[in-house]
């Protein structure tokens, strides 16, 4: 049998679990959820081309979760017997006793429940043996460490390659079930020459792994991350405009998730609170969620509540269209559940056309942002502060390294600062974007 039948017969067994979880549980209690995922495979993680760790893994837990009246209990199991499943819907209805009774809990409203759902193409499974995931992660190492003689040291490679199974179903009348897969090679290393040492990285993801770059790309793609950062400078503490290289710019959208979750909103902890329909971008700007992306690394036909995903404005010239929101959040808010329980689904975002290069020309004197380290970021006010590792630039060439700098400045006056977005499209993170311009902000340096 290979891995293809392994899972499907998986995924049959789990869907009958679930469907026994619910039918003791609806028996006693008003409505209920039971999810499990059941996760495989292997990580296998190499130092200075020899085999550092190999981890194999294979879990998930039956979560099950009761409602009684406005009283919600949860409780799970790793055990999937008829015995052990009864006993933990009992553990979950007797916790339901000791809770306090909340209005706004129970599942998603029936009506935007999956009950037909697409094939997303998301399942790719693979079982490499570690000997071969080994050789991939240092093939990686070795490319880099063979790039230029100031690589000095690995940090570190790996080679993942995991899949697994969803299945989700409420008391609704709900069942679902998707497989997927995901695999991924990473590799970090050191430079080193006189005035001390630099390090960087470089990783590629996909659900198939004949869409991974090659080893060699990834291990020298690190390389040269890496051999740009010697000799880094101080800069004197400056306002100028400052440029989020694609891989990091993603972050500034994922702040806007943030500031538009229902959780932050109902609790009036949100710089954004209060925003829907207003403008929060410039007009030409727009973001869009397809949640239905063949073979995307972040499409889903369901939440983790069982709500249908679907095609969405996030931001259509500049103007805010939606919040995300749970169930519990909507019922909060007042609205209708977004379908983001668990996360959002392919941020696609709109750009203005320019390559890197000419992105750096209309950057024109000031920094490019290539690394952003620490948490100074207030979602409550969108207060904004990071430190941060890049490049100075002057009339549009990289001149010279910099770091142990900061870039400060708030969220809201930040986005309506946005010049230009990059076609540089960054593809490996669920917020697809290129590189980002803001017009101006405070550098603390020297």
């Amino acid at each position: 049998m290979d891995v293809k039948q392994q899972v499907a017969q998986q995924r049959a067994e789990l869907e009958v679990a679930v469907k026994r979880a619910l039918e003791m549980a609806s028996k006693k209690a008003d409505a209920a959820e039971v999810a499990i995922t059941k996760t495989t495979g292997i990580s296998v993680a190499t130092r200075m081309c020899e085999v550092e760790s190999v981890e194999f893994n294979s879990d998930g837990a039956l979560g099950i979760t009761v409602y009684r009246g406005q009283r919600k209990g949860s409780a799970s199991t790793s055990d999937l017997s008829e015995k052990a499943i009864a006993e933990t819907v009992e553990a979950a209805l007797d916790i339901a006793n000791y809770t306090s009774e909340d209005p706004f809990s129970g599942p998603a409203p029936a009506e935007l429940m999956a009950y037909d759902y697409p094939d997303l193409d998301l399942f790719y499974p693979d079982e490499p043996e570690p000997d071969h995931a080994a050789e991939k992660a240092i093939a990686a190492e070795r490319a880099a460490l063979e790039y230029d003689e100031r690589i000095k040291f690995s940090d570190g490679a790996s080679y993942d390659s995991h899949y697994g199974v969803r299945v989700y179903g409420n008391s609704h009348g709900m069942l679902g079930s998707y497989a997927s897969s995901r695999h991924s090679i990473s590799c970090s290393v050191i430079a080193e020459d006189s005035k001390g040492m630099e390090r960087d990285y470089s990783y590629t993801v996909a659900r198939d792994k004949k869409e991974l770059w090659t080893p060699e790309q990834v291990g020298i793609e690190a390389a040269k991350r890496t051999i740009m950062r010697i000799e880094p400078q101080r800069m004197k503490t400056c306002q100028v405009p400052v440029m989020f290289a694609a891989d990091v710019a993603t972050g500034l959208l994922g702040h806007l998730v943030m500031g538009i979750s229902g959780s932050n909103l109902y609790r009036k902890s949100s710089f954004l609170l209060d925003k829907l329909g207003d403008q929060i971008l410039p007009e030409w700007f727009s973001v869009y969620e397809r949640p239905h992306l063949l073979k995307g690394m972040a499409s889903a036909p369901f939440d983790s509540e069982g709500v249908v995903t679907k095609d969405l404005d996030i931001i259509k010239d500049g103007v805010l269209q939606t919040y995300l929101a749970t169930s519990y959040a909507a019922r909060k808010l007042g609205m209708q559940p977004t379908g983001h329980a668990g996360g959002i689904h392919n941020w696609f975002v709109g750009n203005t056309g320019q390559s890197f290069e000419q992105m750096l020309k209309e950057l024109g004197t000031g920094v490019l942002v290539t690394e952003l380290m620490g948490q100074g970021v207030n979602i409550v006010t969108g207060d904004y502060s990071r430190g941060a590792a890049g490049f100075w630039v002057e009339n549009g060439e990289i001149k010279y390294p910099v770091s142990e700098f900061t870039i400060a400045g708030n969220l809201a006056e930040m986005y309506k600062q946005i010049v230009a977005v990059g076609a540089d499209t960054e593809y490996r993170s669920q917020i697809q974007m290129g590189s980002v311009l803001i017009e101006s902000m405070k550098v603390g340096g020297e």
